[in-house]
């Protein structure tokens, strides 16, 4: 017995999870729900039921319009594998943080987001992150599943965002060019049929203050125009000296739903973020066993009072869906991002003054002062035509498409510094040489001769006086960065068959790879590469609500000129031809469970190889060189659950094994030595209780949450190491009427001292002591 419902709206509830949409039949034994993804932009849902009262069980395989959460679990991915598949039935680990835990937690930026994954730290207060043992190779950011540039140093805001997605390893075969350890993608908020307002104002610790708004609904009766609206600003300082982080979100996006087998989506970003790159807390001495992390204030700042970075990105986005006919489907997106920076910034070239016999004085940290001013252009299309069909008793589904991203540096850009010591002649060198000492000029610090540098040190010296204005001696370093051009085209085929207990995901994709220096110039000059890459996963059901996987893939990176590689942070010297593409592999193991029918449960074993990372050189004289490190490997455990313990009792949590090690490098003795900024051990977990069953207190909930980081390493000295950490946060809901909701979130309760990550002696990264934010939220 089918379904027929004629158009209308419909309102199912099915696991804690609500859906909204426009129903049309379109056989007797299935329904189709039309929706208005920006990804993929219209849907087919599936009922094993014979009423409209029992619709229990859904399957989907698009975005679904109007999809409105209650819990931490996110049952559903579409840009795992550019179709939608529920996550259990995945053969590799994806952890999603859905807007609930976002708002919940007041995770008003990626960073914040990022601490409830497991597995997943962050390496600095930048918008890079550790993922299984594996530090971000590439910049930029996946949003919709398309490519961007430039989300390193400021992390964006996440008031426009649905869910962020965290796909384990190597992602390449979907997205092209990503990390082995993981991919990070940001799902934007969808127009909804029904009209909902809401604006929230927050204040809290260090100055911060924020107001953010979401408004959605259709434009017209018959629903077939929908809109919405998403908007942010913040003005925040930091409990370290000298920071901001100030910006304005502008999200609008517009549906347009013709008929039942058509979709056009728009949708624009825009972002003015204005802050500093904190480049960390330098400590006091550099004695191998001897240095104290706590020598200094974790307030310290490096950075002067005047410096800025700012930032201003515009992406704008379009998509369109068409369905022929219930078994083929087509697809295409397009992105278009202009981003923009204007730096001008005093950090350490990560050393100490030398004395006149070289010896370094550990109280004085050598500085730089640097500009910088750069323009980009970003393009991606993406297009795949999606066919269903049955041989027998094994259901098909096959992927046919294409990928293209275009990375354009564009003509204009400059990095300038001033560095080094001063010679008696005027002129500026490097680095100092003790065999030519009577060539430089020289200055007195504390009874000490030193040769005098070209920016002014800082004194590291407790009580000290810094001053850092704009002067210095000589503007020496004018480095031009040269307009490039990186282009990436890709077809790919991917197919997924089900066969009783049994779900085969299969695919390939091949890359042809250009990069263009000099872009337009009469000194233009290329390089290419490409590269064939797979995937095969296996899934087997061995109940309804249990499943085991496995599955094997490879990733890809080719090194670009116009990509800033980690830990780097300006252009590359010379061209990246020279170094050799960075390639991996994945290898996993896992179980999905559901369990009780509440809590979603993951296990996953696995082993990630990466070969010919880049990595800065650690060269005072030269902070800009690159090396290439030959291979690393990390293999690891992780145990993800999340879900409702009772209807009003949420949790989310997780537990992470990883060791990571050095198998192949240029300095033999790092060979087998582990993985820098790596937390073997890490646990994570955030849980939500409301009183709605008490009548008294039924308008009130609570949140508490713990973090657990075991010991790290920094990136450039094995001479200290980061020692492990837990903190507690806390949350107070209270709900005096539908319209009005108000939050208070206390964070790092026992104001634990602790470090996120290190680069070396001058660059730790202190992590935020006890703060709160007190947010209320309006709905209307």
């Amino acid at each position: 017995m089918g379904i027929f419902i004629a158009r209308t709206s419909l309102f199912m509830t099915t696991n804690n999870f609500n859906y909204s949409g426009i129903i049309h039949c379109i056989s007797q034994n299935s329904v189709k729900l039309f929706s208005v993804s920006f990804l993929t932009s219209s849907s087919f849902l599936y009922a094993q039921s014979h009423s409209e009262d029992s619709l229990s069980t859904v399957v989907q395989t698009v975005e679904i319009i109007g999809r409105k959460s209650k819990d931490y679990t996110s049952d559903y991915s579409f840009a795992a594998t550019k179709i939608a598949m529920k996550n259990k039935d995945l053969p590799l680990t994806l952890n999603t943080v859905t807007k609930e835990l976002i708002t919940d937690r007041q995770a008003f930026q990626l960073g914040d987001v990022m601490r409830n994954v497991n597995g997943v730290s962050p390496s600095s207060y930048y918008n890079q992150y550790n993922i299984r043992g594996i530090s971000q190779n590439e910049e930029g950011q996946i949003i919709n599943g398309m490519r961007t540039r430039q989300y390193y140093f400021l992390q964006p805001m996440t008031s426009n965002i649905e869910r962020v997605e965290i796909f384990k390893g190597p992602a390449s075969i979907t997205m092209s060019s990503v990390d082995p350890g993981g991919t990070i993608n940001m799902v934007t908020k969808k127009p909804l049929s029904n009209p909902r307002h809401e604006i929230s104002l927050s204040g809290g610790s260090f100055d911060t203050y924020r107001v953010t708004t979401d408004l959605t609904g259709p434009l017209n009766k018959s629903k077939t125009l929908l809109y919405r609206f998403n908007g942010a600003y913040q003005n925040a300082h930091s409990f370290r000296d000298h920071v901001k982080n100030s910006g304005i979100l502008l999200s609008p996006s517009i549906t347009f739903v013709p008929n039942e087998k058509t979709s056009v989506n728009v949708e624009m970003i825009f972002n003015d973020l204005y802050g500093n790159l904190d480049r960390g807390q330098p400590i006091f001495g550099a004695v191998a066993g001897k240095t104290d992390l706590y020598s200094t204030p974790r307030t310290l700042n490096l950075g002067a009072p005047d410096d800025f970075f700012k930032t201003r990105e515009l992406i704008i986005m379009g998509s369109v869906a068409h369905h022929f006919n219930p078994s083929i489907s087509f697809n295409a997106s397009y992105m278009k991002q202009y981003w923009r920076e204007n730096l001008q910034e005093h950090r350490t070239t990560n050393s100490f003054v030398p004395d006149m016999n070289n010896n370094p004085v550990s109280s004085l940290a050598m500085m730089q002062f640097v500009q910088r001013k750069q323009n980009w252009a970003t393009d991606n299309i993406n297009a795949y035509f999606n066919f269903k069909f049955k041989t027998g008793s094994v259901q098909h589904q096959a992927l046919i498409g294409y990928d293209s991203q275009i990375w354009e540096k564009r003509k204009g850009g400059q990095q300038n510094a001033a560095r080094g010591f001063l010679l008696k002649n005027g002129s500026v060198v490097s680095s100092y040489n003790p065999a030519k000492a009577s060539e430089y000029q020289t200055t007195n610090y504390n009874g000490t001769l030193i040769p005098k540098p070209n920016v002014t040190p800082f004194d590291l010296n407790p009580g000290a006086e810094n001053y850092q204005g704009t002067d210095f001696n000589t503007l020496n370093v004018i480095t031009p960065l040269p307009s490039a051009l990186t282009t990436t085209h890709a077809a790919y085929i991917q197919h997924l068959f089900t066969w009783k207990k049994f779900k085969i995901l299969s695919g390939i994709r091949h890359e042809w790879f250009q990069d263009i220096t000099n872009f337009k110039e009469s000194n233009e000059s290329s390089f290419q590469n490409n590269k064939l890459l797979y995937r095969f996963g296996i899934t087997y059901s061995i109940t309804d609500n249990i499943n085991l996987y496995g599955t094997f893939l490879t990733g890809y990176q080719p090194q670009s000129n116009t990509v800033t590689l980690m830990p780097n942070t300006s252009s590359l010297t010379g061209s990246a031809a020279r170094f050799k593409p960075l390639t991996s592999d994945l290898k996993e193991l896992g179980i999905k469970a559901q369990l009780f029918g509440r809590i979603s449960l993951n296990l996953a074993v696995y082993e990630i190889n990466q070969r010919n990372l880049i990595i800065n050189a650690n060269n005072p004289s030269e902070p800009d060189e690159l090396i290439q490190r030959g291979a690393d490997r990390s293999r690891g455990f992780e145990a993800e659950f999340s879900g409702h313990i009772l209807p009003q009792w949420h949790i989310y949590g997780g537990y992470s094994y990883i060791d990571a090690k050095i198998l192949d490098d240029t300095h033999l003795d790092l060979v087998g030595k582990r993985k820098e900024n790596t937390s073997k051990n890490s646990v994570n977990i955030w849980t939500r209780y409301n009183f709605s069953n008490i009548e008294l207190i039924k308008d009130f909930g609570i949140g508490a949450g713990m973090l657990y980081q075991s010991s790290k390493v920094p990136w450039f000295t094995r001479s200290f190491e980061l020692p492990e950490y837990t903190t507690i946060d806390a949350a107070l809901y209270y709900t005096p009427a539908k319209s009005v909701q108000l939050a208070f979130n206390l964070n790092n309760i026992t104001n634990k001292v602790y470090w996120i990550g290190a680069q070396n002696y001058l660059r730790l990264f202190p992590g935020t002591p006890r703060n709160y934010l007190l947010t209320a939220t309006y709905k209307f």
